[in-house]
């Protein structure tokens, strides 16, 4: 079972969504994840996004109407149903991320929203690997997350990364890309590289 699977207090589906749309509605940016995304890839029509661990598609959605080629993948489904409301035209995947096949390689792979520290307990490694199998040569994977006692730590996940064929390209602080020296949350970027083929 995943953390997210056993958490009580989160929102979840169309509640989830309204909180997002209240923070815009309120003049925040909720997009600053679709922004850096962009912006490493630099704002290519139709290069490819797996958002993995979608939710309602915040992200996703964005991208797709930035002319992106996105599937989305979670394994909530009252997350998805949410996210197919919104945008039936974007391809929405029911799965697991340590095992779901998507048929398909990606410029890049993003893990925005906690995704690596709601996934199952011991299962992180095979997430990575497993996304890392649909990234293209030299294509990225993104993800931030919060950090703190109890949580993967940044050298537990860099370590999972290297062993899925992932070498570091940058980490911030923030999806505005702060640069990271210290604090709660991080996001890190990182790269297929070539001997991970097979």
């Amino acid at each position: 079972m995943s953390r997210w699977d056993e958490r009580d207090d989160v929102a979840r589906g169309d509640e989830y969504d309204a909180r997002c749309k209240a923070l815009a509605d309120a003049g925040e940016s909720i997009h600053g994840e679709a922004d850096l995304i962009s912006t490493l890839l630099h704002g290519r029509a139709g290069a490819s996004v797996l958002d993995a661990g979608c939710g309602t598609g915040r992200v996703g959605i964005e991208l797709a109407r930035r002319g992106f080629d996105v599937v989305g993948t979670d394994l909530d489904p009252g997350m998805l149903d949410t996210a197919k409301e919104k945008a039936s035209e974007v391809e929405w995947v029911l799965g697991d991320l340590a095992d779901v096949e998507l048929d398909r390689e990606f410029d890049l792979i993003a893990m925005p929203g906690n995704v690596m520290i709601f996934v199952a307990p011991g299962t992180e490694g095979r997430v990575l690997g497993n996304l890392t199998r649909h990234l293209r040569l030299g294509a990225l994977l993104v993800t931030g997350f919060q950090l703190g006692s109890g949580k993967l730590s940044l050298a537990d996940y860099d370590m999972l990364a290297a062993a899925s064929g992932l070498s570091l390209v940058d980490r911030w602080s923030t999806w505005d890309q702060v640069p990271f020296t210290a604090g709660d949350y991080a996001v890190s970027l990182h790269a297929r590289q070539p001997d991970t083929l097979g």
